[in-house]
């Protein structure tokens, strides 16, 4: 039988694409492991779903000053023993990773093994992680032509892998779930696992009028619901959807996100037009702008700077969004890549 690991952690980005994969995966002969940190969210994820996974040491690389950057090196360093051990044991015909600081170990060892790397990087400049893990890469799937142009020859545009359930949702469960008992055009607020404080202030900034058009469904982050704000017709508030969440997108008209890019991908593959608030500068490396602006230079998305958002300029922006809607769907059928699942898991297929 055949044999592949799959890493990624740190985020549930990291993590959410390789389980995408695992059913294609197996369609195709595969015998899956998983690789992640001791006690990640990606141990848990992967465990539900009956997958072997092993833990290794990680630490993580800063570019700031912080007390761990003196005891993480001898995690990683521990980390490229632990990487080692394992795939002896598993003999992989080929490694998949996602990115995350977990990785590294993982595949420069296996590349110092011989064992094909395939390595997918999301954003349209790769983060630190992956910065030293792509030198290694046999193979590298990205979500952007700009990636690719860095890669040359190695770098195909894959797109993202998605959940399939996304494509099933069924609106009227959601409309049920939610409580709405009217036919407004629902906007759908997704701030990622963890929320954001300044999408979640902005919307609550202009609730009132957003209410006297639209119904809102908004995701606001672990811990990050707003107490204040109880039994508005049209408005519903939950930390976290999971269940759910295909349903959701399937009533919702228009989406607003932050520019993950794992999330952005998801919008573009299910046809969702949306409003994107890239996290600032100030706050990140600046991945998100770069994904944002790819994405509303293909017609994909309207974009507000997170400096640059107020009530007036959100709501102007859900405006243009919703009436010009057919617009961006059209744009993003465009898109080829609509079976980022097939296409990866044919490359991987060809190294083994």
């Amino acid at each position: 039988m055949k044999k592949i690991i799959l890493t990624g952690g740190g985020t549930a980005g990291h993590v959410t694409p390789n389980i995408a994969m695992i059913p294609r995966l197996k369609e195709m002969g595969y015998e899956i492991s998983y690789i992640g940190t001791y006690n990640g969210i990606e141990k848990k994820l992967i465990e539900e779903i009956g997958i072997p996974y092993y833990g290794i040491s990680s630490g993580k690389l800063r570019r700031y000053f912080d007390l761990k950057n003196f005891t993480d090196p001898f995690r990683v360093n521990k980390g490229f023993g632990d990487a080692k051990k394992i795939l002896k044991q598993i003999k992989p015909d080929v490694v998949f990773s996602k990115g995350g600081f977990v990785t590294v170990p993982v595949v420069l060892m296996a590349a110092h093994l011989k064992i094909p790397v395939v390595i997918h990087e999301s954003d349209m400049t790769p983060g630190l992680a992956n910065k030293i893990a792509l030198p290694k890469a046999t193979k590298i799937c990205c979500n952007f032509p700009e990636t690719k142009a860095l890669f040359s020859d190695r770098a195909t545009v894959t797109g993202t892998p998605i959940r399939q359930e996304l494509f099933n949702g069924n609106k009227e469960k959601a409309r049920e779930f939610c409580g709405f008992t009217d036919d407004k055009p629902v906007v759908m607020v997704v701030g990622g696992s963890t929320g954001s404080v300044a999408v979640n202030k902005a919307i609550w900034g202009c609730l009132d009028e957003l209410l006297e058009t639209f119904n809102v469904i908004h995701l606001t982050g672990k811990g990050k619901t707003n107490p204040d704000i109880k039994d508005k017709a049209g408005y519903v508030q939950y930390e976290f959807i999971k269940e759910q969440l295909a349903d959701m997108f399937a009533l919702a008209d228009v989406v607003i996100s932050r520019a993950g890019a794992n999330a952005i991908c998801e919008l573009l593959a299910i046809r969702k037009p949306n409003l994107l608030i890239p996290l600032s500068k100030a706050a990140s490396r600046g991945d998100q702008i770069l994904n944002a602006q790819s994405f509303e230079k293909s017609g994909y998305s309207y974009v507000i700077e997170e400096e640059a958002v107020s009530n007036e300029t959100l709501l102007s922006g859900i405006k243009e969004v919703y009436e010009n809607r057919e617009k961006y769907i059209e744009a993003m059928q465009t898109s080829e890549l609509a079976d980022s699942i097939t296409s990866i898991t044919s490359i991987i297929d060809s190294l083994v």
